[in-house]
Formats: structure tokens, C-alpha cells, sequence
């Protein structure tokens, strides 16, 4: 089937369509969201509003891009949101929290996951790259997901995020030196002697 033969079928409510895109770009969608939001249940919820969201704005598409392209885009924008939201309750939390005198607790919100491209064996060191991902600004935290975890090219991303092939390219030096610095400083406070 044809790209333009499934966004037609999808027009058209065609379950089988849905169906379809589901299972062809399902993995697509959760590792992307996984990677970015860091929590599989989180992931799970967000594949599935992106999904519904695909669904109900197909008539929208307009073809100019992939359909992989326009779901990454999906993606990405509902993560960040995501992402934006759960800082406001945090920040909500914390200003409660100072004027509240009893049970005042905040609880740091750790990546808690095994993404699939990731060994069993390299777990733990994934989850301390991934907190250093995390403090990564948004666009290089973007790029560099996409690039090392989706294993998309330059190229792509920059379709992606609607950039030029220069500033993906910056973006991700920037990180990449970034991710070198939080890192190492990491691992300089958390020698074993």
C-alpha cells in the first residue's frame, strides 16, 4: 500500500488503515516518546494520543512529508507538552510545599524504564545517561534522541524538527559536548576510591 493509498484509506475511517499505521509505525512512536518522557508507562499513554490524534487530523496532512516524518513531529510536540505540564506540577508542588509545614515531601522523578535499545547489562549506566539527557535544552535533547536512540540521519531530523541540516548539525555538537560535561562531572563526584 501506497502512502497516499493509506492517508486516503484513513480519510475514509478505515480500521484496517488504522490498524495498519499502527502496527507499521507503532515502535516508531513509543521508542520516540519512551526516549523523550522516560517513564514506559508515560510512553504507552503518549503513543496512544498520538495515535488518536493521528486519527482524528488525518485530513490535515497534506502529503508534503512522510507520514513517519509527520508522526515524529507528533510526537515530539505531545511529548513536550507533556514534559512542559508535569514541570508546572512540579513547580506547583515545590511552592506548596514551602508553605505547607507537615508531610512536605517531593520526590525527584527519576527515568524508570528499559528502553529497547538499551542491554540489561548496560541499565544503570543508561539511567544516568538518560538524567544527563534530560538536562539537555529542548531542540539539542530532540536531535540527539533522534539521532542516537531513533538512529535517523541528519537529514531526516532536520525534516523533522523543520530545521536546517546546519543547525541539526550544531545542535547536535552542542549536546554531545553538553552530555560530556554532565557527565563527566558526574562521574568525578561518584568515584569509588
Amino acid at each position: 500500500m501506497t502512502e497516499s493509498e493509506l492517508v486516503a484509506q484513513l480519510r475514509n475511517n478505515d480500521p484496517a488503515a488504522c490498524k495498519y499505521l499502527v502496527e507499521k509505525h507503532g515502535n516508531l512512536v513509543f521508542n520516540t516518546a519512551l526516549g523523550l518522557l522516560q517513564h514506559r508507562s508515560d510512553a504507552e499513554d503518549m503513543a496512544q494520543e498520538v495515535f488518536a490524534y493521528a486519527f482524528q487530523s488525518v485530513g490535515k496532512f497534506r502529503g508534503e512529508a512522510k507520514i513517519s516524518t509527520w508522526l515524529y513531529r507528533i510526537t515530539l510536540s505531545k511529548s513536550m507538552d507533556h514534559l512542559k505540564a508535569k514541570k508546572r506540577v512540579k513547580r506547583f508542588g515545590f511552592l506548596q510545599s514551602i508553605f505547607e509545614t507537615e508531610g512536605a515531601n517531593l520526590a525527584v522523578d527519576q527515568p524508570h524504564f528499559q528502553h529497547p535499545g538499551v542491554l540489561m547489562e548496560n541499565q544503570e549506566r543508561a539511567q544516568i545517561l538518560f538524567l544527563a539527557i534530560e538536562k539537555l535544552p529542548e531542540k539539542q535533547k530532540t536531535a540527539f534522541i533522534l539521532h542516537k536512540l531513533e538512529d535517523l540521519p541528519y537529514v531526516e531530523i532536520a525534516e523533522i524538527m523543520e530545521l536546517s541540516l546546519a543547525s541539526v548539525e550544531s545542535l547536535l555538537f552542542r549536546a554531545k559536548q553538553n552530555l560530556r560535561a554532565y557527565l563527566g562531572y558526574w562521574y568525578e563526584q561518584n568515584k569509588t576510591e
